[in-house]
C-alpha cells in the first residue's frame, strides 16, 4: 500500500510515525523558534491530536507527511510530505507538499531534499496533476525550500489564509505551485 512507503534519499529516511516520535514532535509544537510562523504553540495534546490526523490521512489517502529520519544522526528531526489541505480557498482541492523540522536539522539541506523526494513520490507514484505549498511571507526559510524544489509563485495567487483571524500578521499567505508537465521538464 503507498500508505506504507519509505522514501529514502542520500541523507533522509521518510517513513511512517512511531509512538517513540511523539515527545519530540510535542516538543517541536512548543517551541516558539519553531512555530514563529504558525498562530500558537501547541500542547502535548494538541501535538498528539495532529499525529493522530497524520496517521488518518495516512490510511485513509494512502500518502501524507512522513516522519523525517536522518539514518544514524536524528532518529526523528520532524515531518516532509503530503497532505490535503482542511479549508476551502481558490486553489482547493489541492495536494500541498510542506515540512516542519527542528532547529538542529535546519539549514543542513534536509527540508530540500526530503521535499524533493516528497515532491517526485507524488507525481511518479501518486500521478498528481498539480502540487502546491504555502508559507507566510516571513516565513522566508519555507519559501526557499519551494524555490529550490522548482515550485514557483504568482503574486495574484497570494491569499488570506480562512483559519486565520482578520487582521492577524500570519493570515497572509503566499502561493506556490508545481504542475507535473512542469516537474516532467525539470526532471529531463
Amino acid at each position: 500500500m503507498a500508505g506504507d512507503t519509505v522514501i529514502a534519499t542520500a541523507r533522509t529516511l521518510l517513513r511512517l510515525w512511531r509512538p517513540e516520535d511523539e515527545p519530540a514532535f510535542a516538543a517541536m509544537c512548543a517551541d516558539p523558534e519553531v512555530m514563529r510562523h504558525f498562530p500558537a504553540l501547541m500542547t502535548r495534546a494538541e501535538s498528539d491530536a495532529l499525529v493522530g490526523r497524520i496517521r488518518a490521512h495516512h490510511e485513509q489517502r494512502g500518502f501524507g507527511l512522513w516522519a523525517l529520519e536522518i539514518p544514524g544522526l536524528v532518529p526523528f528531526a520532524g515531518f516532509v510530505g503530503l497532505s490535503i489541505p482542511r479549508f476551502e480557498a481558490h486553489f482547493t482541492p489541492c495536494v500541498e507538499i510542506g515540512w516542519r523540522l527542528a532547529p538542529t536539522a535546519w539549514g543542513k539541506g534536509y527540508a530540500t531534499e526530503a521535499a524533493q523526494a516528497a515532491l517526485d513520490h507524488g507525481f511518479q507514484i501518486l500521478k498528481l496533476d498539480e502540487i502546491v505549498s504555502f508559507t507566510v511571507p516571513a516565513n522566508e526559510r519555507s519559501w526557499r525550500v519551494m524555490q529550490r524544489i522548482g515550485m514557483h509563485r504568482d503574486p495574484t495567487d497570494d491569499f488570506d489564509l480562512p483559519t486565520i483571524a482578520q487582521g492577524h500578521r500570519l493570515r497572509r499567505h503566499l502561493l506556490y505551485r508545481l504542475t507535473s508537465e512542469e516537474w516532467r521538464r525539470q526532471q529531463s
